[in-house]
């Protein structure tokens, strides 16, 4: 058995304002990007402060090596960023450097999807020349993962409970995709679906609403819930739906006036949920007379470590 290590992969988020540019070109792979879009973006950083998903990340890693430390497996936790420093091809170059000779590789996106798991999984491979990865392609059914949000979620609707005195129904979200990237072909084409490699077609839709599934059978107190793809993109073509928004006019009109939202597709706050959600789709509730609040993010979840420690410690256990 070689020398072994950890191998965490997200998303990237810039330091400051001024980066924002050169990390939408990264984000959409070097194409231009309109200057009204950059100036949006900038505005909705400016109204957060920032996105601490960098940090929390690189907090999540040093839990995740502690429940390793002690589970005996005392293994060093590198994080690679795809559309920001540290980025992974980077990071898997100091891996080598350093003599790591196995890594297990788990995506910070438990739903497995083309246009993020599939990206990350091609940054590592192209540059990890002899190095053996064992690479975590879905965790969306992760019992722990599912535990993690539910621990969130209870806490939140008990609170909501107690001031409404009624039981509060929750909409579950996860970030929208390009249709085109994850939908069969349309009638009359000769193309058969577009296929994940040896597994068939994408399989992000069905893991979203699989990981809502599994958070909601753990919270029994909720009257009601929903699921939405939130967040879709400035890009021409359609996204995957249904969106958050119209899914809050079927909610109002439905009579609720009080709502939890909950992002299950991601793993700690940043500006999909800092702004998206707090300042974007709270404000939206508001004007359709609902009350929209979310459930702390999962951050720092031990619930969360020790889900990705298990994780990784079956992935190194696959190398040896």
């Amino acid at each position: 058995m070689g020398k072994q290590a950890v191998l965490l992969l997200a998303h990237g988020t810039p330091e400051t304002i001024e980066q924002i540019p050169e990390y939408l070109r990264n984000v959409v792979s070097g194409r231009p990007v309109p200057p009204a879009l950059v100036e949006e973006i900038q505005h909705r950083y400016a109204l957060i402060g920032k996105s601490p998903l960098t940090e929390i990340t690189m907090e999540q890693a040093r839990l995740v090596e502690a429940e390793l430390a002690a589970a005996r497996l005392p293994v060093k936790i590198y994080v690679g960023m795809r559309n920001w420093r540290p980025y992974i091809p980077d990071v898997v170059k100091q891996m080598r450097a350093d003599g790591v000779e196995e890594a297990a590789a788990i995506c910070l996106a438990p739903q497995n999807s083309r246009t993020s798991v599939g990206l990350y999984r091609r940054a590592v491979e192209a540059e990890a020349g002899g190095l053996r990865i064992d690479f975590t392609e879905s965790w969306a059914d992760h019992p722990l993962l599912a535990e993690a949000f539910a621990e969130r979620l209870r806490a939140a609707e008990a609170k909501l409970k107690a001031e409404t005195g009624a039981a509060v129904p929750v909409l579950f979200t996860a970030h929208s995709v390009p249709l085109r990237t994850v939908a069969p072909p349309a009638a009359g084409e000769t193309e058969g679906p577009r296929l994940w490699p040896g597994q068939g077609a994408d399989p992000y839709e069905h893991d979203a609403r699989k990981t809502a599934a599994l958070v909601a059978a753990r919270v029994p107190e909720l009257p009601r819930w929903w699921f939405a793809f939130q967040s879709q993109g400035a890009s021409g073509g359609a996204w995957l739906g249904p969106t958050v928004e119209e899914t809050l006019e079927t909610i109002a009109a439905s009579g609720v006036k009080t709502l939890l939202l909950q992002p299950i597709g991601f793993l700690c706050d940043h500006v999909e949920i800092l702004y998206d959600v707090d300042h974007g789709f709270r404000e939206y509730a508001a004007r359709l007379g609902i009350r929209l609040e979310r459930p702390q993010s999962l951050n720092g979840s031990p619930a969360l470590a020790k889900a990705v420690a298990e994780l990784a410690a079956a992935g190194l256990r696959r190398l040896s």
